[in-house]
């Protein structure tokens, strides 16, 4: 009878789920995947939905190294938060809601949408050279509101790659400009 030693009982391995920010779609999630594979020995798999990648990795590779990887690639990451046991129960600290600046953008963008849209289909809300305020409504939208996919293609761009959010970088931007 044979025996034979699993990759793991020679070369021990840790696992860390590792928060990851700024991916925009399924296309960063790979993206970064395959660089986190690319380190000798490290198993990755990255989950878009819920922004985590799951690493093993060798006992010798410092969580640093994981974090620098995925930082340039072009995201973010952190080590996770540590539990805290407070009073018997145990607490993560999450910080302030990260989808708030979104929704704020959201609710603005819509409140200076909906003007340039009545106008637009409305005969008789339209005025001489009503289409200068539409204009000056828009613009905000496109620039300041998009400014989330803006800043993504940028950044993929810089990268040598294309997403999602450089299509509608570029498609706002064309349709402002129409």
């Amino acid at each position: 009878m044979s025996t034979t030693i699993g990759p793991s009982a020679t070369h021990p391995e840790r696992q860390i789920d590792l928060p990851i920010e700024g991916m925009t779609c399924t296309s960063c999630a790979a993206r970064i995947e395959r660089r986190l594979n690319k380190l000798e020995g490290v198993t990755a798999t990255v989950n878009y939905a819920t922004e985590t990648a799951r690493v093993s990795f060798p006992e010798g590779l410092d969580t640093a190294a994981l974090v620098a990887e995925v930082e340039a690639a072009g995201y973010s990451a952190r080590l996770p938060a540590t539990a805290h046991v407070h009073d018997g129960a145990t607490a993560i600290d999450q910080g302030p809601d990260p989808t708030r600046a979104l929704q704020d953008r959201l609710t603005a963008s819509a409140a200076l949408t909906l003007p340039v849209l009545l106008m637009s289909m409305v005969p008789a809300l339209q005025f001489d050279n009503w289409q200068w305020l539409s204009l000056t409504l828009a613009a905000p939208v496109v620039v300041w509101g998009a400014w989330p996919f803006h800043k993504a293609a940028w950044t993929n761009l810089r990268h040598g790659t294309a997403t999602m959010d450089t299509l509608i970088s570029v498609g706002t931007i064309a349709a402002l400009g129409w």
